[in-house]
């Protein structure tokens, strides 16, 4: 008798348009950011304090647009169309930022029409990845994810070199400009693979949703609650048994997001407190004398190495060892090392304070640290975010996932301000208004405090893949009329 073959797990051919998709636009969105704060200052005459105001209210606002993408996907348009219809809208504003580099109110529009756009496609894209797998190839999942990471960073790498040299040599309109000619690039990669994808369908307003079901189990609790029943389980009554169950999954989901805000809220100071603190120490470093700005791209091309690094030899050689590679453990072991980032600057600030001037290797250190940590955190909530969610809910939880940055960053303004305007946090700052060592301590304070609590909560986390298994749900070369 012949013994069975077993087939290998094969990536979707889907995959390599999603790719392609992702980095182009990447490339477009971190060119045009890499530029906002310093051109508001120049061409606007704003004072720093108002260009850190608008630059960060863009970013807030792209990432609360993520949530208005997931129920338009989740509910209506499905993700293809939300995708592409929302990448025009897109194209539009970053025409507008090259066209009307000169006019404020104008410039502020095209603003607009891209926190919609990048903000809407953001939980469509990610989650469309994971919708391409399907139990033959689930075991890919981990590695594709990782491979979607590698492409923004790949752009935004990219993007941030080039785009301050257009400013430089060509001006506005054409460091705009370029950023725009890539998101429609992204835009004609992605309708390339249109006959290539797996497509599934919007499910229309769902009475059993998020709001209806928790609103009816708190409110009208008239099931009678049963030995280790959950709460959500009084909901029973009206809705079905798995609506309910599909709700504990979501509620399993946020309870790891709920751990989210304040990494984001430590992470994204690499892109504005270290470059302060960088204008502080010594630059000259392997015979080079950097600019205090160059040091954050050490980011993204550590992310490029690092992912093949953890995807290919860390994990396995921890699994090896007999310790199981979960996603919470992935977050635990990622906040630790952030936890750990956060004590390197803050000692290099408690230097810097005593009159002393560190070598810039000391941050290059710290910026080593955050990307190991953002490889465990970052990219494994994205997997996350897919794998735990119920079919019907897969954009808007992995938007609920992207509002986390939201949080983080407007926690990160609200400490800011406090210490800016003599608040309770003033003693944080010298009399330059520079952060001194306390700002760091006390964010390695509370996120030591997050991270002990996650340990203890993670315990407690049932974890349940919702992947899409459905025969009905083949890719568009079959029959994709009516996604055109």
């Amino acid at each position: 008798m012949a013994e069975a073959i077993t087939k290998k797990s094969r990536f979707p051919k889907s995959i390599p348009y999603i790719i392609g998709n992702e980095a182009a636009e990447r490339f477009s969105f971190y060119g045009m950011k890499t530029l906002l704060a310093t051109f508001f200052v120049h061409q606007f005459l704003m004072s720093d304090a108002q260009s850190n105001a608008k630059t960060h209210l863009f970013i807030s606002i792209t990432y609360l647009m993520s949530i208005l993408g997931g129920v338009l996907a989740d509910w209506y348009l499905g993700k293809y169309k939300t995708i592409f219809w929302l990448s025009l809208l897109y194209c539009v504003g970053h025409a507008f930022l090259s066209a009307f580099d000169t006019q404020l109110n104008l410039f502020m529009l095209g603003l607009l029409f891209i926190t919609i756009g990048a903000g809407g496609i953001k939980p469509c894209v990610s989650a469309n990845v994971g919708d391409q797998f399907d139990h033959t190839n689930q075991d890919l999942i981990s590695k594709m994810f990782n491979w979607f990471y590698f492409a923004i960073n790949a752009g935004s790498t990219v993007s941030t070199l080039l785009t301050p040299i257009l400013m430089l040599e060509y001006g506005a309109s054409v460091a705009f400009g370029v950023p725009g000619i890539l998101m429609a690039l992204a835009t004609f990669v992605f309708w390339l693979g249109r006959k290539k994808y797996v497509y599934v369908p919007p499910s229309g307003y769902v009475a059993a949703n998020f709001i209806a079901i928790n609103f009816y189990a708190l409110f009208n609790p008239s099931k009678k609650k049963e030995k280790g029943e959950s709460w959500l389980d009084a909901a029973k009554t009206k809705f079905s048994d798995e609506s309910v169950e599909n709700m504990k999954a979501v509620w399993s989901a946020l309870a790891v997001f709920a751990f989210f805000p304040i990494f984001w809220a430590l992470y994204d100071q690499n892109g504005s407190e270290w470059v302060l603190q960088a204008t502080k120490m010594n630059l000259h470093f392997m015979g080079y004398t950097w600019l205090p700005e160059q040091i954050q791209a050490i980011n993204p091309i550590l992310i490029l190495a690092f992912i093949p690094l953890f995807s290919y030899l860390i994990y396995p050689a921890v699994e090896k060892l007999g310790i199981k590679v979960t996603p919470l453990r992935k977050i635990g072991a990622g906040l630790v090392v952030m936890a750990i980032t956060f004590m390197v600057i803050a000692s290099i600030q408690t230097k810097i304070d005593a009159g002393g001037q560190p070598n810039i290797v000391w941050q290059l250190l710290a910026y080593t640290l955050l990307t190991a940590s953002e490889i465990m955190v970052s990219i494994t909530g994205l997997e996350y975010a897919y794998t735990q969610a119920p079919k019907s809910m897969k954009s808007t939880i992995m938007a609920f996932f992207l509002a986390t940055v939201f949080v983080g960053d407007m926690f990160d303004t609200l400490v800011n301000m406090s210490v800016s305007k003599t608040g309770w946090l003033s003693s944080f700052a010298d009399a330059k208004g520079m952060e001194n060592a306390k700002f760091y301590w006390f964010f390695f304070i509370i996120l030591s405090a997050f991270t002990l609590l996650f340990i203890i909560v993670s315990k407690n986390i049932k974890e349940k893949s919702y992947l899409i298994d459905d025969p009905n749900l083949v890719p568009a070369e079959i029959d994709s009329a009516e996604h055109h």
